[in-house]
């Protein structure tokens, strides 16, 4: 069996340190790095509107935040300018971008950022692109929401060009173009590895993830049988579904408003999620801690438990 990879969540803390500050969010990915942890992963909103507490704030802050239980207020930093101070900070620790609104941007002016991102961080990049759920963000920056499934699988066409061999073309109804050099490239020509997320495994994701992908980061669980339909999608496009890096995660359980969860009850569920073939675990360490201080015990805690149930 695989050894486990540790990829915490860095986003979302506020439990434990200002959102605001994000100097402490660079220590605490490194603090992250030095003791075992894989990598960090950060995710964004561009703007937030009404919409993003349409169903009532979460009811514990140290929960994931999810689609309309969140405040409108919270301070999401620009992840990919976040993301080029925590290259500069670490020298192994891998930069998750999940996720990048896709539809948001120009696939060229993406790829310009993410292929810089990756040559600073010396290839340490990895993008989960998405359309994510805000319709208030999409209309603040003029993006038609209910287009945004088209308009990523355009991008995702272009964003696989970008890399090279250069010069490169794109022939489609939103960002057409010809004969255009995107130097300096990625750290490598096959630029960053993409995961995919979403919840359940719709169509529409095991065809982005049978062409485009590397790994798979669900939102949630998947059943035996989302994981036969990202099998057969695989396999009809003639890859295997081995080939994907598979990511899990632990969470934490709350019945009140500043409870803090017990790190071994969610542990539990891994060895399902290992069976399932997931290696790489995401946790969020607010769900476990009551401050920054203990997060370099929390990470060799898990470390030591991944470490003894792959042995």
């Amino acid at each position: 069996m695989a050894d486990v990879r540790w990829l915490m969540v860095l986003t979302e803390n506020e439990a434990i340190l200002d959102p605001r500050d994000l100097g402490a969010l660079v220590d605490l990915a490194a603090t992250a790095g030095a003791n075992g942890v894989d990598g960090v992963q950060v995710s964004e909103h561009v703007v937030l509107g009404r919409d993003s507490g349409a169903a009532g704030e979460m009811h514990n802050p140290r929960d994931y935040a999810a689609p309309g239980n969140q405040s409108p207020t919270y301070p999401w930093p620009s992840s990919i300018v976040l993301m080029s101070a925590i290259a500069q900070a670490t020298s192994s620790l891998r930069l998750v971008a999940g996720a990048i609104i896709a539809p948001l941007r120009h696939p060229l002016l993406l790829a310009k950022e993410l292929g810089t991102l990756d040559l600073l961080s010396e290839g340490r990049l990895v993008v989960l692109p998405t359309v994510s759920w805000s319709k208030d963000e999409y209309a603040a920056l003029g993006v038609p929401f209910a287009e945004r499934g088209r308009i990523l699988d355009e991008q995702l066409e272009v964003l696989a060009k970008s890399w090279g061999p250069f010069p490169i073309s794109h022939d489609g109804p939103r960002f057409p173009f010809t004969d255009v050099w995107l130097e300096p490239g990625a750290h490598s020509s096959a630029g960053p590895p993409f995961w995919f997320g979403g919840q359940g495994m719709p169509p529409h994701v095991v065809r982005r993830i049978a062409r485009y992908g590397s790994g798979l980061n669900p939102f949630g669980r998947l059943t035996d049988a989302d994981m036969a339909a990202l099998a057969t999608g695989m396999r009809e496009v003639g890859r295997d579904i081995a080939e994907l890096e598979l990511v899990g995660g632990i969470q934490g359980a709350f019945t009140g408003p500043d409870d803090v969860a017990d790190v071994d009850v969610a542990l539990a569920d891994l060895p399902r999620q290992l069976e399932q073939g997931f290696t790489t675990i995401c946790f969020k360490p607010s769900m476990f801690v009551r401050s920054v201080d203990e997060v370099p015990a929390l990470c060799r805690h898990l470390v030591a438990e991944g470490a003894r149930l792959t042995a």
